[in-house]
C-alpha cells in the first residue's frame, strides 16, 4: 500500500511561555451556582469551601480566598544571552538590550518560605524578587531548577507563611472547574475560572531552546510534557502561578498559553501537581532532579496515530506507547524490551498516550521498580523493570559512524533558501529534501519539505551543522525540533545508539 505523508502534522497555534509580555488579554466572567442550592462543606487549611450539590460548581469566592494569600509576584532581573535576544525582543525588550526584567508568579508550598515557579521565569536571573500579596518584598535564593519540566524552586527567609494545600492531579476530570491565580500583565493578584479541557497534553514547548544548566552544554533532551489544558484565562505574568480546584487545592502550576497574538486565546496549560511535587521535592533535597530513566524512544505525540497506522495498527484499538528504539545498557534493555513493543500500562495504570507514559516515568527515581505490561506481536506480557539514573556513559559519535546514523535516519538534507526562511519567519534551518521508505523519518511521519530548525537546542544553518550536532552529542539521545510544510512545529527524539 502506498504511504501518504499528507497532513501528518496538525496545524498548531504558536505556544508562548507566559512570562511578562506587554500585551492585553481577555478577561472572563464567572458565576456561582444558585444560592438556594443545598451545599456540602470540605475543610481546607484556611477556609471551609462550599460545593453546590445540584450543579457541582464550587464556591469560587471561598476557594479564591483560601489560595490568594499564598500566590506571590516574582520579578527576575535577567541577563539575555546573545543567541536569545531575538526571542526576548519579541517579549518587548528593546533591541540590543543585554538585561531585562521577567515578571511571573509563584506558589508558596511551605510555611518556611519555599516557593514553586516556572524555570523560564528565573532562568538567566541575576536577582529574584518575591513580592507577597501584602507587598512585603524579599530577595529569593534559587534552590534549583529543572528545564525538562519547566519548574524551579525558590526560598525566602520568612516563616509562618500561608500555604496552598496540594491536591491530586490524577483525580482531575475533564469538565471539572478550576481557578487560575497569578499576576498577569504585572497586575495585582488575579483569579480566573474555567474548566479542565484536556489532560496529558504535549505541545513541544519545554526546553525548545536547549537550556544550559550552570554553564554546561545542553544535554540530550529529557523534556516531560503532560500538561493540564484549561480554558481559565491565563496571560503573560501568570507563569508559575496556581491552578486550583474548587476545594482550593493546588492541582497544577500554570506554564504556557496557545495563542496567535501572544495573549490569551482560550488555551492554557499547567504542569500537573503530582509531577511537580516529585520534581520540587528533589530540588529541595538535592538541588537537582534524580530522574528514573527507562531508556526507550517513541514517536512524537503529534505523530503517534499516524505512526501506528503506518505499522498496520488501528490507533483506536491499541492503547499504549509504541517503542521505536531501546538504548543499549538501559533499564529497558536489561528487562528485554525491544523495538516494536507496545507498552500498555505502568503498575496497572492503563496508558493512552506517550505523554502519560513520560509523566509516570518522570515521577520515579533511579532504583525504583516498576511493572510494565506490553504487547509483542499481539501477545501480552508483563515485566518488572528497575529504573536507572539519567547519567549513562557518554556516547561519542565518530566521524566514520555518521554514514550509518544518516542511513538509519533515512533522509537527505539541503540548505534552506532565503525565501523559505522569510516565509516561515526563521533565521536558521535545513530542508528535508527526501525521505527513504523504512527509515526513522518515514516511520515517525516526517515528510519531505520539513525544516530541521534545532538539534539539541542548537540552531541548524546548513547540512554540515547536522554532522556537528551528532558529533558533539553527549548522550545517546538527541532532540530534533522541526517545522512541517504547513508551518506546525514538532519535537521528537532520535537514539544515536552505539
Amino acid at each position: 500500500m502506498k504511504k501518504s505523508h499528507k497532513c501528518f502534522f496538525p496545524i498548531f497555534l504558536w505556544f508562548v511561555l507566559v512570562t511578562a509580555i506587554s500585551c492585553t488579554g481577555k478577561k472572563g466572567t464567572v458565576t456561582t451556582g444558585d444560592k438556594n442550592d443545598t451545599t456540602k462543606t470540605f475543610s481546607s487549611t484556611n477556609d471551609s469551601i462550599s460545593i453546590s450539590s445540584s450543579t457541582g460548581v464550587g464556591d469560587f469566592v471561598a476557594a479564591s480566598k483560601a489560595v490568594m494569600p499564598a500566590v506571590v509576584h516574582i520579578k527576575a532581573l535577567i541577563n539575555i544571552p546573545a543567541g536569545d535576544r531575538n526571542m526576548y525582543q519579541s517579549y518587548g525588550a528593546p533591541s540590543g538590550q543585554r538585561t531585562g526584567m521577567a515578571s511571573g508568579s509563584g506558589v508558596i508550598i511551605s510555611a518556611d518560605g519555599y516557593i514553586a515557579t516556572n524555570n523560564h521565569v528565573v532562568e538567566n536571573a541575576t536577582e529574584v524578587q518575591v513580592i507577597l500579596p501584602d507587598k512585603q518584598t524579599y530577595i529569593a535564593k534559587l534552590v534549583g531548577r529543572d528545564p525538562n519540566t519547566d519548574l524551579a524552586l525558590l526560598k525566602i527567609e520568612a516563616d509562618s507563611l500561608p500555604v496552598v494545600q496540594l491536591g491530586n492531579s490524577d483525580n482531575l476530570q475533564i469538565g471539572e472547574w478550576v481557578l487560575a491565580v497569578g499576576y498577569p500583565l504585572s497586575l495585582n493578584t488575579t483569579v480566573t475560572a474555567g474548566i479542565v479541557s484536556a489532560k496529558a497534553r504535549s505541545i513541544g514547548i519545554i526546553n525548545r531552546q536547549g537550556n544550559n544548566i550552570n554553564g554546561n552544554e545542553a544535554q540530550a533532551n529529557m523534556a516531560v510534557e503532560s500538561f493540564i489544558q484549561t480554558d481559565a484565562a491565563i496571560n503573560p505574568g501568570n507563569s508559575g502561578g496556581a491552578l486550583v480546584n474548587t476545594n482550593g487545592k493546588l492541582v497544577g502550576i500554570n506554564s504556557a498559553i496557545a495563542s496567535q497574538t501572544g495573549s490569551y486565546a482560550g488555551y492554557a496549560f499547567a504542569i500537573p501537581v503530582n509531577l511537580a511535587k516529585k520534581i520540587l521535592d528533589d530540588l529541595k533535597q538535592y538541588g537537582t532532579v534524580k530522574r528514573g530513566v527507562l531508556g526507550v524512544s517513541f514517536p512524537s505525540p503529534l505523530a503517534e496515530d499516524q505512526f501506528m497506522s503506518q505499522q498496520g495498527l488501528n490507533p483506536a484499538e491499541v492503547k499504549g506507547v509504541y517503542i521505536t528504539g531501546v538504548q543499549p545498557e538501559s533499564a529497558a534493555a536489561a528487562a528485554g524490551l525491544k523495538e516494536g513493543d507496545i507498552i500498555q500500562s505502568i503498575d496497572g495504570i492503563q496508558l493512552s498516550s506517550s505523554t502519560e507514559f513520560s509523566e509516570r516515568i518522570a515521577r520515579r527515581k533511579p532504583g525504583d521498580l516498576i511493572k510494565l505490561t506490553y504487547l509483542r506481536n499481539g501477545n501480552a506480557a508483563t515485566v518488572s523493570v528497575t529504573l536507572k539514573g539519567e547519567a549513562p556513559a557518554k556516547v561519542t559519535v565518530k566521524t566514520n559512524e555518521l554514514a550509518e546514523i544518516y542511513n538509519r535516519l533515512g533522509a537527505n538534507f539541503a540548505p534552506l533558501t532565503a525565501e523559505a526562511k522569510q516565509h516561515f519567519n526563521i533565521d536558521a534551518g535545513v530542508l528535508v529534501k527526501a525521505v527513504r521508505t523504512g527509515g526513522f523519518f518515514d516511520k515517525v511521519g516526517i515528510p519531505p519539505g520539513t525544516i530541521i530548525a534545532f538539534i539539541n537546542g542548537k540552531p541548524i544553518n546548513n547540512p554540515k551543522d547536522i554532522d556537528e550536532a551528532f558529533l558533539s552529542a553527549q548522550q545517546g539521545m538527541i532532540q530534533i525540533l522541526a517545522i512541517a510544510p504547513d508551518g506546525s512545529k514538532v519535537v521528537f527524539d532520535f537514539s544515536l545508539g552505539t
